[in-house]
């Protein structure tokens, strides 16, 4: 795209975002290099701990892109980006306009590799709420207005072009055939110049550029024809003859442009689920100024330890709790919770969610990055941009498919230029138009994206389509108990205490270290503890994955000296398990003058299976899926789960490593299998499982290293999902199919001249446009699919707990 004074605010505007402090607007702070390959869909560990501009930072960007149409362009914008100094990674969705662009401000900054993207004749807007709908709002309207200025055209050429159909020889004098001919032109003329433009300026932006695009085909099928008809129009005793092609010409614009708007429209809907969640944050808030009073800013302004006020109708812009005040909460777009949430004095509130009741004033804990909100955006963003390995496979054959099918045009030409160059250039027109890999390049991504809204929009989150594919082979579904087919909330029953400690100090000891774990059984015990106090404290606390808690207490008063303490499972805690019966045993130990460690309190902790899991297990097995728990609890506590849901294989008393060995071993007799977890502790399991489920309510979403994330509390989500995974593959194996067997069919009709050029573009659009339909009827698929059971309302964590990633035992 050449330079001129359209580009020069683009390119003022591209540098304004040098600034670092505008990059948080359409992007976030990943982990340093060398943190895993997980940390391009995780938040920022440390908000605040790396400047960002650092040296050792790296930033992750979304874009929205404009002037691409197929998957060409997108692997064209790809390799720009690439070869920028600094572009670490890069993904381009041609699904979405989208891209994901991973790079170091230590080597390249915003301004120059957006530059890149113009310079590839494109153009890249930050991803920001006002650029997205504006964009989208300007590629609609003129779409419409092309669409428009090619449909009226059109039907006023077939009127002129009528006659000479039904005209018996004689009825129509030369002049009047001229005139008519001549009308026909000049209505072609606002469908070449105004409702083909992109396809022109793709075309020679590709010829420049040495590159193919699927836009190249279809340019030259329509200038060539226009040609063509000009020549028969200016001179019919030319090389190309007296036929003319203006009524073909537009009905094939009309058709493409139709399927071409179609397809924005509902790629739109698509992209707008996303938006729509984006969006959710107010671009102000009021804030309570150093006296006293509240002044409307900016909601980046924002800090942690600032009291906001905020209104009925307006969205939480941060994730806080309530001082002031008391109202209820729409929590739909972030858990599927379908009804209002009551949020009480004292309760969380989650960014994103709406404020339906009253004014409440909301201090603020989490900004940002750290936001729960902001962890949905990075997952929905990062799977709308992955690729699965059907899309990848098309991506590969779309650039040598566009030079077999130029080449198959030039020899059809070829073949036919002696004996009627006219019609000749007509039949390549055909093969050109007709073999244009459209439906190809949409069968699987759009299809994919579709299913993954739709798990989204009832509160399943896709952190990775290639999990989609997975889940739809999924033989075996491996759960988790606490947490997951037991409810998320426990109680203490029974403190049993030693000698000389009472009830309200074995609490509160407990509860020190129990504050920093987010397991419910921990939960439970914090909740149970007598109003906290400042006396004891947790020092060098350490956690051991899936067994406990280990911290130095000290005491405040001095009454007694430092002590080693722990919390968790007996085997943990350095003692005898006893039989709790139907109880969650948790025992707190404190180590002696001897090294050893004596029990000082067992916790007896019950817990409730879920009233949907048996429904959830007998789903499952009617979709020919067998069902086990491998869990960490007591054998006995498990095989009363396990019954209770109707599941005849359970072990118990597992580590992770326990659960990892079994997984492997089910996976060596060829099983594909699912596990589902709580994402405490199964973090092993849940990536050595073919696909994971975790239960993202009480955990870091950024920890979960799982391909979904069900927000709600449903379990009926799980057989859904895997129902939705099936019908997926299904619909991508159609589209693949039709795309092939519609190439199969067409293209040896144009070869031969028995398809004119507007029947193929109208096979062309139909093609590209059932795709994308067929891909549609998975927006409404399963329409119960939260199911009789509604999501629990999502509870937010205890005040005194913290988010870091700990558990009490392997359950």
């Amino acid at each position: 795209m050449s330079t001129n004074s359209s580009t020069l605010p683009d390119m003022a505007a591209h540098v304004l975002l040098d600034d670092p402090q505008e990059w948080s607007a359409f992007g976030r702070l990943r982990r340093p290099a060398g943190s895993g390959a997980q940390d391009a869909v995780a938040a920022q560990d440390a908000p605040g701990a790396l400047a960002p501009a650092s040296p050792g930072a790296v930033w992750e960007s979304n874009v929205v892109l404009e002037g691409m149409h197929c998957t060409a362009c997108a692997l064209t914008i790809e390799d720009a980006l690439r070869a920028v100094p600094g572009v670490e990674q890069v993904d381009v969705s041609a699904a979405t306009h989208r891209a994901r662009v991973v790079w170091r401000p230590s080597k390249v900054l915003p301004s120059q590799w957006m530059a890149a993207v113009q310079k590839a004749g494109y153009r890249a807007l930050p991803a920001m709420d006002a650029h997205a709908r504006e964009q989208r709002l300007r590629e609609s309207r003129l779409a419409l207005w092309r669409w428009l200025v090619a449909g009226f055209c059109m039907m006023q050429v077939m009127m002129y072009a009528w006659p000479a159909y039904v005209a018996q020889p004689g009825d129509l004098t030369g002049e009047m055939e001229q005139l008519l001919r001549w009308a026909s032109w000049v209505l072609t003329l606002p469908v070449v110049f105004f409702a083909c433009g992109p396809f022109f300026t793709s075309a020679l932006r590709d010829i420049r550029l040495r590159r193919i695009s699927m836009d190249l085909p279809v340019a030259l099928g329509m200038g060539i024809t226009f040609v063509v008809s000009t020549a028969g129009t200016f001179d019919p005793a030319g090389i190309f003859g007296r036929e003319v092609y203006y009524d073909s010409l537009t009905m094939f614009v009309f058709f493409l442009l139709t399927g071409r708007w179609l397809e924005l429209r509902l790629r739109d809907r698509t992209a707008g689920a996303l938006e729509a969640v984006m969006n959710r944050l107010p671009d102000s808030v009021e804030r309570r100024g150093a006296d006293g009073a509240f002044a409307r800013v900016v909601t980046r302004r924002l800090a942690v330890g600032d009291t906001i006020r905020v209104l009925p109708g307006e969205a939480f812009p941060a994730d806080g709790c309530i001082t002031r005040g008391s109202t209820q909460a729409d929590e739909a777009l972030l858990t599927g919770e379908s009804t209002p949430v009551a949020r009480p004095l004292g309760s969380q509130v989650t960014a994103g969610s709406y404020n339906l009741q009253a004014p409440v004033e909301v201090l603020v804990q989490g900004i940002g990055g750290q936001t729960r909100f902001a962890q949905i955006l990075a997952l929905m963003e990062s799977a709308s941009l992955q690729k699965p390995r059907l899309a990848q496979l098309a991506d590969r054959i779309a650039r040598p498919f566009l030079l077999a099918v130029l080449l198959a045009a030039g020899l059809a030409v070829a073949w036919w230029w002696p004996s009627d160059p006219g019609h000749a250039l007509m039949v390549g027109v055909a093969v050109l138009i007709v073999t244009c890999p459209c439906a190809l390049s949409l069968a699987t991504p759009v299809a994919m994206l579709t299913a993954a809204g739709t798990l989204a929009r009832h509160g399943v989150l896709v952190r990775n389509l290639q999990g989609l594919e997975a889940l739809a082979s999924v033989d075996t579904l491996v759960f988790d108990k606490t947490g997951t087919l037991t409810r998320d909330g426990m109680a203490v029953q029974t403190v049993r205490c030693a000698p000389g400690l009472s009830r309200d100090d074995a609490l509160a000891l407990a509860a020190t270290l129990a504050r920093q774990s987010m397991h419910p059984a921990s939960r439970a015990i914090v909740e149970a503890a007598p109003v906290t106090s400042a006396r004891w404290s947790a020092v060098a606390l350490h956690e051991d994955a899936g067994l406990g808690l280990t911290a130095e207490i000290h005491d405040a008063q001095g009454a007694f000296p430092p002590r080693l303490l722990r919390l968790g499972s007996a085997r943990h805690a350095g003692v005898a398990a006893q039989d709790g019966g139907e109880a969650l045993q948790v025992v707190l130990s404190g180590q002696g003058s001897d090294g050893q460690f004596t029990e000082l309190a067992r916790f007896d902790v019950t817990e409730d299976v879920r009233s949907e899991a048996p429904d959830v297990v007998r789903a499952l097995q009617q979709a020919g899926v067998s069902v086990q728990i491998l869990s960490g609890d007591r054998l006995g506590a498990v095989q009363r789960v396990a019954a209770q849901a109707g599941i005849a294989q359970a072990q118990g008393e597992c580590t992770p490593q326990d659960k990892l060995a079994a997984l492997q071993r089910l996976q060596a007799k060829g099983h594909h299998v699912a596990m589902v977890g709580d994402g405490l502790n199964d973090g092993p399991v849940l990536a050595g499982a073919n696909v994971s489920f975790a239960f993202g309510r009480s955990v870091p979403l950024a920890q979960a290293r799982a391909d979904f994330v069900v927000l709600g509390g449903s379990l009926s989500l799980v057989p859904q999902s895997v129902l939705l995974a099936r019908l997926t593959l299904r619909v991508v194996r159609q589209n693949l199919a039709w795309a092939a067997g519609y190439n199969a069919v067409c293209v040896p009709l144009a070869l031969v001249g028995w398809m004119p050029a507007w029947l193929a573009g109208l096979g062309m659009a139909l093609s590209s446009l059932l795709v994308v339909l067929n891909a549609a009827r998975l927006s409404r698929a399963l329409p119960g699919m939260a199911g009789t059971n509604q999501p629990e309302p999502v509870k937010g964590p205890d005040p005194m707990t913290s988010a870091s990633q700990s558990s009490l035992e392997p359950v």
